[in-house]
């Protein structure tokens, strides 16, 4: 290779290679050299047992890989500080994501120690904080409020039913529920991960987990409405759920608790102005101020002293137990009933915690394993579940203050448990006066981000409509349908976009960058030129069962060729050539026994006495006569001139144009020797006339075309539809002599092709290229010469390629 300049100019100098030559060159392997067999595998494990068992337990506890090199002196303090900053942030939010799951407070802190602690062993991400998470907090409120609503916990009085809820023995339900679904989730994660399964997050597209959370954080608004406003609307379940809870609090707006909705707006206010300060200031902060826990105390405080719950009758949080309480198996019965919640609680918390610690790891250079973070994070939730926590996941506001306050390790995550289980001994009972509206409004204030995601509606427009059609049919099937049937609609509807955009993708003939090797769209680029006689045709997506038809479409409509019309009209002139040759055959039986007659003829002349003058002239009228009425019931296209002069042999002229539109062809020719041979030239050269004027009308003339080369170049794969497409393609277009070519086969392809029997003596490697240029070169060396006019690109188009 010889560089030039600047420019970087290239030239390089090869034989054209097809695959067979390609796999000589390259000393390609054999397929049982690549894939070693079951035998062999099994030896290789069993002598590689115990380095492999080592390194497995290894990646399955991280900690132990990072944890005997961990220095204090470098990562102790850091650590320290952004958990403590992280576990400030934990304790409101704890409190807060409870009532967004339908649960005691208290166990929005269970939910914030236990599985952080389990973190710390599994998982692979130094920077994320697991615990509570908004949208994973309202899709548990949906299972706890529609597997145990209030009408069935109204208290008995005698035989009649009073409106006041047991709400001790709802709340002891809803617990059961929301472990039962944080144990089956749990396990659902760490199976797909030990199964290797940890790409099924990328399902998830960025549009749809934006339009996801931001119609989550809608029915998060909607779910605080009530602690809003003071009101105690009728609890709905299932799909349209989120309408019918809207319309029964608006129908409550009347009787809307004053003194709460003042303390809801006047914490809101606080909190907003607060977050802006912080922002405003944080670049001139070590630590951010902890708004949300200063904003707990306060309230608690003033409720306390005020008894606003007394006074005014806002509701407040209530009595928090102080200490842990001991693990208990969850109901297994419950399992059937919340599966499918278990599932989509599984795959969006996953979704969440590998896209962060993707994040983080790239940007501090570290490795994040999917699979294993999988793994932790359902350990996390199933040992979580048996201490009566409900289902958590990393959150974004809480991951962003561990990496801006310095933290370095797993350890911040340790420190941050230590403080809410500080909080869980000593300091629970101290928010017994915490109003619910203030948690409430903290919720609403957390979720500004997710509010400003709809401005993607305008990026989305302007990029790509596709991608916004996911956006609004995630965000509009997320609001009708509730959290859980709204996620399986939205990544159906997803994967459905993809189907359809490979069903149908962009099909494109190529020509050739004058000066250069590259091929290019010739309908999008000017400069590109069509190479004569050869058609190259490429799709832009790979060829399968559900698009393998439309390319043997669009391959016939982008040549021009309507292989089905081509073929019958080939065989039709076949047939009649047939019938010509046979008619040739009887025309030339009937000559050959009209001379032995005119031989007898002549005998039986010779032998006979002469005649006078006037009897010969009489008896060459009769001749000629007799002939001409032989002839025009013979051969209508051919006839005798009586008035012709003789030729000097004593022979009649004839002359062709039986036809009048014949003569206008300009077409004249002299009978050399009888009048049969004449017919037949004169038949088969209209033949070809006619057969040009009825391909012209097919679209292409077949001269103009030789050769079609397939440029797979975009595939990667090809399944066995797409193969006997391929089949078909090579013998229709052999049946009108046009030569098929294949171009740019990945690796993987041609391994296909040889596994499914796609190569006979018909169709060989010689038909496939490692390039479309070597496809070009090879079908104008070895047609284009004869078949197309001369055409040579800017590089050497001989036996070797000079780029």
């Amino acid at each position: 290779m010889e560089s030039a300049g600047r420019s970087g100019r290239f030239r390089v100098e090869r034989e054209v290679l097809d695959e067979q030559k390609l796999e000589v060159v390259t000393q390609r392997k054999t397929y049982s050299e690549i894939h070693s067999s079951l035998r062999k595998q099994l030896k290789n494990s069993l002598r590689c047992s115990v380095p492999k068992l080592k390194r497995s337990v290894v990646s399955s506890l991280p900690v132990l890989y990072w944890l005997p090199k961990y220095s204090v002196w470098d990562y102790g303090m850091p650590d320290l500080i952004s958990g403590i900053s992280v576990g400030i942030m934990h304790l409101p939010q704890g409190l807060a994501y409870a009532l967004l799951a339908s649960l005691p407070p208290v166990f929005g802190l269970y939910s914030s120690f236990y599985p952080a602690l389990v973190y710390f062993f599994f998982g692979t991400s130094r920077h994320i904080s697991i615990g509570t998470f908004t949208v994973l907090s309202i899709m548990v409120g949906s299972v706890t409020e529609r597997l145990a609503p209030d009408v069935d916990f109204q208290k008995m009085n005698g035989t009649n039913i009073t409106a006041e809820v047991d709400v001790t023995a709802r709340d002891s339900y809803r617990v059961q529920v929301a472990a039962a679904t944080a144990v089956l989730g749990g396990l659902i994660q760490v199976l797909l991960g030990v199964i290797k399964f940890g790409f099924v997050g990328t399902y998830l597209s960025e549009p749809l987990v934006r339009a996801y959370t931001a119609a989550a954080a809608a029915h998060a608004v909607v779910a605080q409405l009530k602690h809003i406003f003071g009101v105690s609307p009728t609890r709905f379940s299932g799909p349209l759920s989120l309408v019918y809870t809207l319309k029964a609090v608006c129908s409550l707006l009347p009787h809307t608790n004053l003194p709460t909705l003042l303390v809801s707006a006047v914490t809101v206010v606080l909190l907003i102005a607060a977050k802006e300060i912080n922002s405003f200031l944080s670049p001139k902060l070590p630590v951010p101020i902890p708004v949300e826990l200063i904003t707990i105390v306060a309230g608690t405080l003033i409720s306390s002293y005020a008894h606003l719950n007394s006074n005014y009758t806002i509701s407040v949080v209530g009595e928090i137990p102080s200490g842990l309480s001991s693990p208990s198996v969850p109901d297994v019965s419950l399992f059937r009933e919340v599966i499918g919640d278990a599932f989509a609680l599984a795959i969006v918390g996953y979704a969440i915690t590998i896209s962060l610690g993707k994040t983080f790891g790239l940007k501090h250079g570290y490795k994040v394993d999917s699979n294993q973070e999988l793994v932790a994070l359902g350990m996390s939730n199933a040992v979580g579940g048996f201490f009566q926590c409900f289902s958590v996941c990393s959150s974004m506001s809480r991951s962003l203050i561990q990496e801006t306050t310095g933290g370095k390790t797993q350890m911040a995550g340790v420190a941050s448990s230590l403080i809410v289980l500080v909080t869980i001994l000593k300091l629970g009972t101290l928010f017994h006066d915490l109003p619910k509206a203030i948690l409430a409004s903290i919720v609403i204030v957390n979720l500004k981000g997710m509010f400003k995601q709809y401005y993607d509606i305008v990026t989305l427009w302007r990029s790509s409509k596709i991608d916004l059609v996911i956006w609004l049919v995630t965000w509009v099937s997320t609001l009708l349908l509730n959290l859980d049937l709204g996620l399986a609609a939205s990544i159906t509807f997803a994967l459905f976009t993809v189907i359809f955009r490979t069903q149908l993708p962009t099909y494109t003939v190529l020509g050739n960058v004058p000066g250069t090797e590259l091929y290019v769209d010739i309908e999008t680029h000017r400069e590109a030129r069509q190479i004569p006689g050869v058609t190259i045709f490429r799709s832009s997506a790979t060829v399968y069962f559900a698009n393998a038809d439309l390319y043997l479409e669009a391959l016939k409509e982008k040549s021009g060729l309507d292989i089905s019309k081509m073929i019958i009209y080939k065989r039709r002139q076949e047939a009649k050539q047939k019938r010509r040759e046979r008619r040739a055959e009887r025309r030339a039986k009937k000559q050959a026994k009209r001379e032995r007659r005119a031989q007898r003829a002549a005998r039986r002349l010779s032998e006979l006495p002469e005649f006078s003058v006037e009897e010969e002239d009489g008896c060459w009228e009769d001749t000629v006569k007799e002939e001409q009425a032989w002839t025009e019931r013979e051969n209508g296209t051919v006839f005798v001139i009586p008035t012709a002069p003789r030729t000097p042999d004593g022979r009649w002229e004839y002359l062709k144009g039986g036809n009048p539109d014949c003569s206008s062809l300009g077409w004249m020719s002299e009978l050399q020797d009888g009048n049969t041979t004449l017919g037949s030239i004169s038949e088969d050269t209209l033949s070809h006339d006619l057969e040009r004027v009825s391909l012209g009308s097919l679209g292409k003339w077949t001269w103009d075309i030789h050769s079609i080369i397939l440029d797979l170049s975009t595939a990667n794969f090809i399944d066995i539809v797409a193969i006997k497409t391929m089949k078909n393609i090579f013998q229709d277009f052999s049946e009108i002599d046009v030569d098929i070519f294949m171009a740019g086969c990945q690796a993987s392809v041609v391994e296909q092709l040889e596994r499914s029997d796609f190569f006979s003596e018909t169709i060989t490697k010689r038909h496939l290229f490692a390039s479309v240029h070597d496809a070009v070169l090879y079908c104008l060396s070895h047609r284009g010469a004869t078949l197309c006019p001369t055409y040579e690109p800017s590089v050497e188009m001989h036996t070797s390629t000079k780029l």
